[in-house]
C-alpha cells in the first residue's frame, strides 16, 4: 500500500506559525487515513520551532533550492535567521517519507517548508510567487512527487496509478 506524506496542519494539527491548522477535509484525506496511509508531521515543530511563532520566508529573490544548498536564508518577521530549523525540519521530512518508501506528498501550500507551487515574496508584504518550501525541495529531488491541496484529485489519480502499475 502507497503511504502519503502530509503536512500535519492540513490535518487538523493547530501547529502553524499562527497556533492554527489548515484542515483540508475531503473524503479521499478521510479514507486515506482509515487505511492507514497517511505519514503526518510538521517539519518546522519536528524541528522544534513553537507554535505559534512569528512567520517566516524564504529571502527575497532565493529559492528553496539555494537555501538547501547554503546561499539563501529563511528569515522570520523579525529578521532572525531561520535556516537551520527550515532545513532541519526538511531533512527530518525527508527521513520519515524514505524510512516508509513513500513516493506521495501533500503539502500545505505558501509555506517556506511546504510550499509546492507557491510561497511568499521573502517581504512579508502579503505577495506570493511561483515557487517551492525546502521541504517540497528536498522530497522532489529523492524522487517524492509533490502535491499542494488545490491537486488532491491529481494526486489520487498518480496514486491509483501507481498502484494499478504494481500490482
Amino acid at each position: 500500500m502507497e503511504k502519503i506524506f502530509v503536512s500535519a496542519c492540513l490535518m487538523g494539527a493547530r501547529v502553524r506559525y499562527d497556533g492554527r491548522a489548515k484542515t483540508l477535509e475531503d473524503q479521499l484525506l478521510a479514507t486515506w487515513r482509515a487505511e492507514g496511509r497517511l505519514l503526518t508531521l510538521c517539519p518546522e515543530m519536528a524541528a522544534g520551532l513553537p507554535s505559534p511563532r512569528p512567520p517566516a520566508e524564504i529571502a527575497p529573490g532565493a529559492t528553496a533550492e539555494a537555501v538547501l544548498k547554503g546561499r539563501a536564508g529563511i528569515f522570520d518577521k523579525n529578521g532572525l535567521d531561520m535556516t537551520h530549523e527550515f532545513t532541519t525540519g526538511a531533512n527530518l521530512a525527508l527521513e520519515l517519507a524514505q524510512s516508509h518508501d513513500c513516493r506521495f506528498a501533500l503539502l500545505a501550500d505558501g509555506s517556506p517548508s511546504c510550499g509546492s507551487t507557491f510561497v511568499y515574496s521573502g517581504d512579508f508584504d502579503g505577495q506570493r510567487h511561483e515557487g517551492q518550501g525546502v521541504v517540497a525541495a528536498r522530497l522532489r529531488a529523492a524522487g517524492v512527487a509533490v502535491y499542494a491541496p488545490s491537486q488532491l484529485r491529481d494526486l489520487a489519480f498518480a496514486l491509483e496509478e501507481a498502484e494499478n502499475t504494481s500490482a
